[in-house]
């Protein structure tokens, strides 16, 4: 998320009660969780296995529990707790908007665009050219929609992230800052869920195609002109390179890469990365020719450990 306008980090360090370690004037550009921090934004870690990924980050400025060494270039902004004192701040410079109307005033609607009766449209939606958006969508606060794009009933767009920290027996809610950005030509079949990003975009690219119960999480990068059968599920921070195909029920873990031109069979599981251009199946998911001669095997079991049992009987 950025700001309107920078803000020297004196002025965040003021606001939040904080110390600074390192140049007071660093202008912060914005807020962002770890995994899409740019240069001249403000991220956080409040734990010591997150303390390197952070200072090796590209952010200029961390939040952080405590004084250590950082790199040239860089400052600490210090908090007792880093994670509430972001949340302040996301709350602060992105506070929700109550609507006072199905459809806001705030939205853009382009031209030829057809909006069918009990859609909620938020704030500061954009919604482009020759869209379809059937009964009963709703499209959360800064959804930007590309054109020619066709939304089936139940389908939300922009939910919160799905991000909660453990912290002295109960869950925190990490607020989401984030959006939600669908390319031109795409189809979102009914009852689909695409939650925004925690402080960066959730985007679907160009031409891709989704089936009804499709779940996207947050930060998730759909590329062009992919394919994702019904009941599918990604998790937030994966990246679906251009031309993939996933059939029903596939489920994909966090922080994966599936690359350009890969066939997720139906009910696949995926624990790691994939390399693009080839075929999968199974839980976890390996090469489908090889699941293929594995299930064979598996089959042949049983014969073979009867004849096994006989061999040693006689």
């Amino acid at each position: 998320m950025n700001f309107s306008q920078p803000i020297p980090l004196h002025s965040l360090a003021t606001l939040l009660d904080a110390t600074i370690e390192g140049d007071p004037q660093i202008l912060v550009k914005g807020l962002n969780e770890i995994h899409m921090v740019e240069p001249g934004d403000l991220t956080f870690a409040d734990h010591p296995k997150y303390y390197q990924k952070a200072l090796d980050s590209k952010a200029s400025v961390i939040l952080i529990d405590q004084k250590v060494d950082f790199p040239i270039g860089k400052a600490l902004l210090i908090h007792s707790d880093p994670f509430e004192a972001y949340i302040s701040l996301v709350r602060q410079f992105h506070p929700f908007q109550p609507s006072s109307s199905m459809i806001s005033p705030l939205a853009v609607i382009g031209e030829g665009t057809v909006v069918q009766p009990g859609v909620f449209i938020g704030n500061d939606v954009v919604i482009g050219k020759n869209c379809l958006i059937h009964a009963n969508v709703s499209i959360y606060d800064h959804t930007i929609i590309g054109d020619r794009v066709i939304i089936h009933s139940g389908s939300v767009l922009g939910a919160d992230a799905y991000y909660f920290q453990n912290h002295q027996g109960h869950y925190r809610k990490l607020e989401s800052c984030g959006k939600v950005i669908v390319g031109n030509d795409v189809e979102i079949g009914a009852l689909c869920a695409i939650d925004k990003g925690v402080s960066a975009e959730t985007y679907i690219g160009d031409g891709t195609k989704m089936d009804n119960h499709v779940q996207i999480g947050h930060d998730t990068h759909i590329g062009r002109n992919c394919l994702i059968g019904a009941h599918s599920a990604i998790a937030g921070v994966t990246t679906l390179e251009d031309n993939v195909i996933l059939w029903a029920r596939v489920s994909i873990n966090k922080d994966l890469v599936i690359g350009k031109g890969a066939v997720l069979l139906a009910t696949s599981s995926v624990s790691k990365s994939l390399e693009g251009g080839k075929t999968y199946f199974g839980a976890p998911a390996i090469e489908a020719r090889a699941k293929w001669r594995e299930l064979v095997a598996l089959k042949q079991l049983p014969d073979l450990l009867q004849k096994l049992h006989s061999l040693l009987k006689d």
